[in-house]
């Protein structure tokens, strides 16, 4: 079931979209050859609690870190620990907070050092891919055409969607309905409505989009090890168009 927003919930999910957006706009200073990945969730730990909010991945169905930290070829949910950074890595940190009842979501990938000109094109690509999959976030269109448009982007560029893990709603429940793929047909799935909030979040492969999960039942890496990206926020459906609420 798909749950609307009123103009006073919205009003608190911009709070939490706040501090999401303060997080990861800090990680530019963080994020460098040398630091652990540890570190890189302990900042987020911090910064998060010190807004009066709590990190909404922190034992998430027993996930142990505060943000998942997601290195090269993982896709998603990596687990933060020792593993140091180094010149060429690329990192995607996906970032949740809670706030008076209501999560923000949203992602970004960073360079670490110089990295390759592929590298930068494929974060290039998945972000840009995420704006066009938002000029079809309008009330009375349909939910794929949003997956279509991220879809046709990131091919053109001759890269890969994930198939397995999509977006989501998102309110006062980090994971709500309906779910997003980054792939699809037009003018089909759920009509968009206003108060509709949606966690828009293209993951992009330069490689094959199949996928594993490594034995800690968390990380998700892809099969040819081929490098990964993802790039998302937290998106709100009203009817002057669509509100990026972490961005």
């Amino acid at each position: 079931m798909v749950i609307l927003k009123s103009s006073n919930e919205l009003e608190y999910m911009r709070k939490a979209g706040a501090i999401v957006k303060e997080v990861l706009n800090g990680l530019h200073d963080i994020i460098k050859p040398g630091v652990a990945t540890k570190s890189i969730d302990k900042y987020v730990n911090d910064t998060i609690i010190s807004r009066s909010a709590t990190p909404s991945f922190k034992n998430y169905r027993g996930f142990s870190g505060s943000a998942c930290v997601s290195v090269n070829e993982v896709v998603v949910h990596g687990i933060p620990g020792e593993n140091v950074l180094k010149d060429g890595d690329i990192i995607s940190v996906d970032v949740g907070a809670y706030k008076d009842g209501f999560h923000g979501d949203a992602a970004r990938t960073y360079p670490v050092g110089e990295i390759s000109d592929k590298a930068s094109k494929l974060i290039d690509v998945t972000k840009e891919s995420f704006f066009k999959g938002i000029e079809k976030a309008e009330v009375g269109g349909r939910l794929l055409d949003i997956s279509h448009a991220i879809q046709a982007y990131v091919e053109e560029n001759g890269f890969n969607v994930i198939r397995d893990y999509y977006g989501h709603g998102i309110g006062r429940e980090l994971h709500e309905d309906p779910a997003i793929p980054n792939y699809g047909k037009p003018n089909r799935g759920t009509r968009l409505r206003a108060g509709m909030v949606l966690a828009i979040e293209p993951m992009v492969v330069e490689g094959s989009y199949e996928v594993e999960t490594l034995d800690d039942g968390w990380t998700v890496v892809t099969k040819d090890r081929g490098l990964a990206a993802h790039y998302e926020n937290t998106v709100a459906i009203t009817h002057n168009g669509p509100e990026i609420l972490t961005n």
